[in-house]
């Protein structure tokens, strides 16, 4: 097993200044150590039938689920995804252990 990921995409609300919510995001997990990688993107390639609305994908890594599960408990995580769900017309999230198929070089 290679950790445990957070995977969280989103379709924001109209009007939502999804730059905003990056920079917030982008400071949450910089306060909290259990966050090991962040990566996010915003989609420019699927058909929207494909997409179905949804536009950014946000994931995260964690050595363990003990670690994400502290994440979720944790002060600024909670008093930031007040203000994040506010923001969000649509969400998936997935929460898994990750194996790795194929590693990096």
């Amino acid at each position: 097993m290679a950790g445990f990921k957070h995977l969280v995409i989103v379709k924001f609300k109209e009007g939502t200044a999804a730059a905003d919510m990056l920079k917030g995001m982008q400071k949450l997990v910089s306060e909290i150590d259990a966050v090991k990688s962040f990566e996010w993107g915003q989609d420019i390639e699927s058909e929207e039938m494909l997409r179905q609305g949804f536009t950014h994908a946000f994931l995260m890594t964690f050595d363990s689920k003990e670690d994400y599960t502290a994440f979720v408990g944790h002060p600024s995580h909670v008093e930031f995804s007040a203000t994040f769900s506010t923001a969000i017309d649509k969400v998936v999230l997935l929460d898994f252990p990750c194996v790795v198929a194929k590693g990096s070089a």
